[in-house]
């Protein structure tokens, strides 16, 4: 036998794969017994008791009739008539960007921003959020650090770096920068995967290659003018056809999809023309455009964005920007439901200065043009399908969003019924009693 020194020894174990270190969590099979269940598929809860059974992360059996514990290892819970639904999902979120402000996302210590989305995510997790589209930013290692065990946090859907022209949403150079020499080096946003600036069809088929390499499950590019954003006005169309169609045939070419930021109807019309299958915000376009997103069986991801206490209030002509779009926001809701538009919930919280705090609340607050059973069929089941679009890419052997034989066990057991009041959805640490992820248990409080 062959003996290896003891420092060797100690190299070796360094080298061992994070996989093999980190404490991956195991799912519990379980019995889950008179609960009522809202399924996610329609904006109503069962009127009787239901069982469900769960294994290995999957929902294997829902039944209104009793099911037997077969197993000593199976966990048998009471539900005593609680609400058992599928976990939420916010099909329009920033996991790195969510807590820091704009500047500190672009000037502070990388490790800084990934530790603290690290906090940002066990606490949407704790809040009932559990899977999240991720719409822009450096989301790849939390995702990979989530799924290893290492942190607690919802399943994410990363799109990797928001894809922009130049002087598009997601250009943050400052203007000293500008014109920028053949051989300047990138600028900070784009080095760590906030932004990738990408001008003309090859830039644009390169930039969104490089996320499809990194594990984008889809891709957001910047198709019109945003409220935050420094130099664009918010009526601006961005990128060309050609452009577009680069971005629309590279994502296709890897079974996936584009989704684009875009307020105005000359921006969502060009991109929807393009092949584009997510339109982002949309809170300016007229009632055409909406007809041209049902004709093309888009997905309209719509956020609550109204003049609140919960918007986070710009100023100077970030603020006219933003009263523009809180000014849609009603006609946008209405045209939706209108036209039998399929439509996505995302909260777009940016720069909160806390952990995603409003997150539940901005739910809530869909209720103003839903009633509380279809805002929770929204940010579930409609939510889900929605991640499904992302074809091989989607990274999940059964459906999400749903509680239904053969979907992922995610899963939230609610004190009350959230279908007839929906502010209990506003306090989590509260009223969740149960949060489950694919099979695991990360918060029981029964």
């Amino acid at each position: 036998m062959i003996r290896l020194p003891t420092v060797l020894l100690a190299c070796t174990c360094l080298l061992a794969p994070l996989s093999v270190l980190a404490a991956k969590p195991v799912a519990q099979d379980m019995l889950l017994q008179n609960v009522y269940v809202f399924e996610g598929t329609s904006a109503e809860r069962s009127n009787q008791p239901m069982q469900v059974l769960v294994r290995n992360g999957l929902i294997e059996q829902v039944s209104r009739n009793a099911i037997a514990a077969d197993s000593a290892d199976l966990l048998v819970i009471d539900g005593e008539g609680r609400t058992l639904m599928p976990g939420l999902i916010d099909a329009h979120w920033h996991s790195t960007l969510v807590s820091p402000s704009s500047v500190a996302a672009m000037t502070a210590d990388i490790a800084y921003i990934h530790l603290l989305a690290g906090k940002v995510a066990d606490a949407t997790l704790m809040r009932g959020f559990t899977s999240v589209r991720d719409m822009g930013g450096p989301s790849f290692g939390l995702r990979r650090a989530i799924e290893e065990g290492l942190v607690a946090g919802p399943r994410i859907f990363p799109s990797g770096a928001m894809i922009s022209q130049t002087g598009g949403h997601g250009d943050f150079r400052l203007p000293h920068e500008v014109p920028e020499a053949n051989n300047a080096p990138l600028s900070y946003a784009d080095r760590v995967g906030v932004t990738a600036i990408a001008d003309g069809s090859d830039a644009v088929l390169k930039r969104v290659r490089e996320q499809l390499m990194l594990g984008a499950t889809q891709i957001k590019l910047m198709a019109g003018g945003g409220v935050s954003s420094m130099y664009d006005p918010l009526d601006v169309t961005q990128y060309t056809p050609d452009e577009l169609r680069a971005a629309v045939m590279a994502a296709e070419n890897w079974g996936t999809y584009v989704a684009v930021h875009a307020y105005t109807s000359r921006a969502v019309t060009m991109a929807l023309e393009a092949g584009v299958r997510s339109i982002e915000h949309g809170q300016l376009v007229d009632e055409n455009t909406v007809k041209l997103m049902a004709k093309k069986d888009a997905w309209w991801s719509l956020q609550p964005f109204i003049d609140n206490e919960l918007s986070n209030p710009k100023t100077g002509p970030a603020r006219l920007k933003q009263q523009m779009v809180q000014q849609g926001t009603d006609r946008a809701f209405d045209l939706a439901r209108k036209h039998n538009i399929k439509v996505a919930f995302g909260t777009d919280m940016l720069g909160a200065g806390n952990l995603g705090d409003n997150q539940n609340a901005l739910l809530v607050s869909m209720q103003r043009w839903y009633t509380p059973g279809e805002v929770l069929q929204i940010a579930t089941g409609n939510n889900g399908a929605l991640m499904s679009l992302a074809g091989p890419r989607y990274p999940l052997p059964a459906p999400l969003g749903i509680v239904k034989e053969g979907a992922i066990a995610d899963l939230l057991l609610v004190e009350g019924d959230p279908t007839a009041d929906l502010s209990l959805i506003a306090d989590p640490a509260q009223n969740f009693r149960l949060i489950i992820k694919q099979g695991v248990i990360y918060k029981n409080s029964l």
